[in-house]
């Protein structure tokens, strides 16, 4: 199965200011701040939700097309997603814009000031899959992830009219969107991914019943965090899976991406939504155990060996030969 995986590519610039934001400002000048931070920490990690599944599922042995807008600062990343199993060849680089940036500065109490740039994203509309689908020899699946917002109903729309299967994931975007585009967004879609905080948000901006929705997408399945996720397809009991317990978590960054990484990689192999969200939990948990939404590595013989001690030996057999036959230990 030949997968596409659109959606944001970005770096993040993570950095810790010791002292308390609150302690710098002066109530009676907010209304010209000039302030400056010098900061003691500084993490540049790889992000972007296209990027982040891309390279999951590169992990799990296939070879995803990532489809996104970037820089010509995305040498080095480019590298590193092509070394992680990742087509990277269909990539729109931007001729005057930098790859998008996430740029934030925590404190000691917690607090955050940050901005994001969208930069070479706001590009990713001129980019066609029917175009995309022909130079790669054919795609089965298209998932269509957070992004510019014309971008995703472009590409909604190029998978509508050349035929191709594709799965809606809108996330953080369904805050900015309104109903009339999230409706479009998901009408026709194979599967429709949502968290638990989306899914309520999806069904008041389109004004939407859970039935109604199932009307129009395959498969909705919607994470539910520590809780793992739901499955639901229209005149079925819903179906839920149980996350995979963690060891040691430490960052939740990329957490979704890779339960999807995982979910997807499955659906290529043939197999069915449960089977598909045990392995998507599995991955999530070895995301949630890194620091970095790209920091992790799949051992795959003891992915399958974690799967059968969340959900039984039998979902260890299964998926174990799958698993086994891109070869095991590290990617």
């Amino acid at each position: 199965m030949r997968i596409a995986v659109t959606g944001s590519i970005a770096t993040d610039h993570l950095m810790h200011f010791p002292g308390r934001f609150s302690e710098q400002l002066v109530a009676e000048q907010l209304d010209h701040v000039s302030l400056s931070f010098l900061v003691d920490e500084l993490h540049i990690r790889r992000g972007g939700v296209a990027s982040n599944i891309s390279f999951g599922l590169g992990q799990l042995g296939l070879r995803p097309v990532l489809v996104g807008a970037v820089g010509q600062d995305f040498e080095e990343y480019d590298a590193w997603l092509t070394r992680h199993g990742v087509d990277t060849g269909v990539v729109h680089r931007s001729r005057t814009r930098h790859t998008a940036r996430f740029q934030c500065t925590t404190d000691e109490d917690g607090n955050q000031i940050a901005s994001f740039y969208a930069g070479a994203m706001s590009e990713a509309a001129t980019i066609d899959i029917g175009a995309v689908a022909d130079r790669v020899g054919g795609l089965d699946l298209v998932l269509i992830g957070a992004n510019d917002p014309e971008a995703m109903l472009r590409h909604t729309e190029d998978c509508r009219r050349a035929g191709l299967p594709f799965a809606a994931d809108p996330s953080q975007q369904l805050a900015r969107l309104p109903g009339e585009a999230i409706r479009d967004l998901v009408t026709g879609a194979d599967h429709l991914f949502t968290n638990g905080y989306e899914s309520g948000l999806l069904l008041r901006k389109t004004g939407w019943q859970p039935d109604d929705v199932l009307e129009r997408v395959g498969t909705w399945v919607t994470t539910l965090g520590g809780k793992g996720c739901r499955i639901q397809r229209r005149g079925e009991p819903a179906t839920e899976i149980a996350a995979v317990p963690v060891t040691d978590q430490r960052d939740p960054t990329g957490v979704g991406d890779g339960f999807r990484a995982g979910f997807l990689a499955a659906l290529g192999w043939g197999l069915g939504p449960a089977r598909a969200a045990q392995l998507g939990s599995a991955v999530a948990a070895s995301v949630l155990e890194a620091v970095g939404a790209q920091e992790y590595r799949l051992d795959r013989r003891e992915l399958a060996a974690r799967c059968g001690a969340a959900y039984g030996p039998e979902a260890q057999r299964e998926l174990a030969g799958f698993l086994g036959a891109g070869g095991g230990g590290d990617s």
